[in-house]
């Protein structure tokens, strides 16, 4: 189906808002939970049937995601509660024995700003394989064998991601795979304000329409937890937010009123008779994405970092290292 008439979305909680609107029912084989704290909201998907999956364009599993719009600015003290929430929302879908060896994965490429989320997340982890038999003995016991790979992609390398990591899987046996990686959503103002954890693997380069090996347990032979934060939408998606505004506000809403007895389906099918064809398969992100994407690799690090390695204070974690 055309991708302006269906949004393009890597976020589950999109996925299960879009088809509800489009059912106007209960999604069997889907449970959601959301709860709000303050200036953070929290959703827990839930897809636990096959046929739910489908219907979502969506692997059976559990999808996180906690929304600050708040991270949009500069707000340290906002930064660490989001981080502290992801913590806790990994330790919670890990599961992990504190013997646990984890691999962490960035995905994208370094050289493309809106793409080079999970290679800044990697430089960013705590890695302690190397240093198992070193650490301090108040370290001992809450630290995890980490280490962490960036392995580019296809342009670059001239392999595929998947092959790339399923060979260090095999050579050093990790008992997880945690992979980093930037998506794609369907509403603008998601963008760079949330992060999805997900237990059901991930597929590098979906969100803007790349296929590619996916990164799953069936595929590597290990768990697979899935972080990734959207930092670009589609053009349609843009012009279907202006739309919306527009028929909201009520100096316009009267030369809007024929738009709103139509449906979505019917909204986004004009809007691609209206704008070029130039447009094409265009993804926007923000100006100022150079910090926005510093921003959240802090905080999607940081929150792997806290998982991980529960015993360490991270003020001082170069004295406890070095």
């Amino acid at each position: 189906m055309n991708s302006w008439s269906t949004p393009r979305t890597d976020l589950a909680v999109e996925a299960k808002e879009l088809l509800s609107r489009q059912v106007k029912e209960d999604i069997p084989g889907v449970l959601t939970e959301t709860l709000h704290d303050d200036d953070v909201v929290v959703t827990r998907v839930h897809i636990t049937t096959i046929q739910a999956g489908q219907m979502m364009g969506k692997a059976p599993g559990n999808y996180i995601t906690v929304e600050c719009y708040g991270l949009r600015y500069k707000n340290t003290p906002l930064q660490k509660k989001v981080m502290n929430l992801v913590a806790q929302e990994l330790v919670n879908l890990a599961k992990l024995p504190l013997t646990a060896t984890v691999l962490v994965v960035g995905l994208g490429n370094w050289d493309v700003t809106p793409d080079a989320l999970g290679p800044r997340a990697v430089s960013k982890i705590v890695v302690t394989r190397h240093l198992q038999k070193m650490l301090s003995p108040e370290l001992q016991g809450g630290v995890r064998s980490m280490c962490a790979l960036a392995p580019g992609v296809l342009g670059n390398t001239g392999m595929e991601t998947a092959e790339i990591i399923k060979g260090v899987v095999t050579a050093i046996g990790p008992d997880l795979v945690i992979a980093v990686d930037a998506l794609a959503a369907a509403t603008s103002h998601r963008m760079n304000t949330t992060v999805q954890l997900a237990n059901s693997g991930i597929h590098p380069g979906s969100g803007v329409g790349n296929k590619r090996f996916g990164l799953t347990q069936d595929y590597l032979g290990v768990p697979v937890i899935a972080i990734g934060v959207p930092t670009v939408v589609h053009a349609s998606t843009i012009a279907m937010d202006t739309l919306d505004t527009l028929q909201d506000h009520a100096a316009f809403s009267r030369y809007f009123k024929s738009m709103q007895n139509l449906s979505e389906h019917d909204q986004r099918t004009i809007v691609r008779q209206v704008l070029p064809d130039t447009l094409g398969d265009l993804m926007v992100t923000p100006k100022e994405i150079d910090r926005l994407i510093n921003d959240m690799a802090d905080i999607v690090a940081g929150g792997i970092n806290q998982a991980m390695h529960p015993n360490i204070d991270y003020k001082n974690i170069h004295n406890y290292l070095h």
